[in-house]
């Protein structure tokens, strides 16, 4: 049976949340900013296995006229915008746009204005190599689902892994239990998370969270629309 716990980090440490085999939530308007490399770039910690460098989902706050050096991901990032515009040498990307660069690739990301985004790195196969930009408050590629009230967006899929941006209706309930590890961002939406056999619980949006492979998982809308960006399966981990 997972263990889930929410977790309130006060510190940054190597290994956090780095147990793939636990079940994690975090609301991350509870966890700490913490500063960076550069000027005006912030982080909040929820996933990481190593320091500077490091695997790792965190969401980062960038000021205005911020950015970071040109730098190079070996093993790859994946990121959506949740605020503002996020610029770097391959364009400009609003709330909404979700971005995946390959391993080997290399960017200078600044913002004019300020934003922040939800982030994951090293955690691509060497072959994965698809540079991927959607924009998911335009996109028109949305597919009805078995569930009355729910709908999915996919994003990208790659060996054992999916990702993809589910939305529930309000009042309506999206239940999964994934044969493979599960992460969730709920990114808009007051919502209720049940967990196995554990009673349900109130979260706020931006909660994240990842379950074992087989744990039953319920998201129940409020009153509002609720959206969550999904991701089954590890393609550096197929085993879970």
């Amino acid at each position: 049976k997972a263990t889930v716990s929410v977790l309130y980090c006060s510190r940054v440490g190597m290994e956090l949340n780095s147990d793939l085999s636990k079940g994690v939530v975090v609301e991350s308007g509870s966890v700490e900013w913490v500063g960076s490399q550069m000027k005006g770039v912030e982080r909040r910690m929820l996933e990481r296995k190593g320091d500077e460098v490091a695997v790792c989902a965190t969401i980062v706050k960038y000021e205005r006229e911020s950015y970071y050096d040109e730098h190079g991901h070996d093993e790859g990032e994946e990121f959506l915008v949740l605020e503002g515009i996020f610029s770097d040498n391959y364009g400009d990307f609003p709330a909404g746009t979700y971005v995946r660069n390959p391993p080997g690739s290399r960017h200078k990301p600044h913002t004019k204005d300020g934003c922040t985004i939800f982030v994951r790195l090293r955690q691509f196969q060497p072959d994965d190599q698809s540079f991927t930009r959607t924009n998911i408050l335009e996109s028109t590629d949305w597919e009805p689902t078995p569930t009355a009230g729910v709908t999915a967006l996919p994003l990208h899929k790659y060996g054992s892994e999916t990702v993809s941006i589910v939305k529930i209706a309000p009042q309506a309930a999206f239940t999964t239990t994934a044969d493979r590890i599960e992460e969730l961002l709920v990114i808009a939406g007051a919502f209720t998370l049940k967990v196995g056999d554990a009673p349900p619980t109130p979260h706020p949006p931006l909660t994240w969270m990842r379950h074992p492979a087989g744990t039953p998982v319920t998201i129940t809308a409020s009153d509002n629309e609720v959206t969550v960006l999904r991701r089954e399966g590890r393609s550096r981990h197929p085993d879970l």
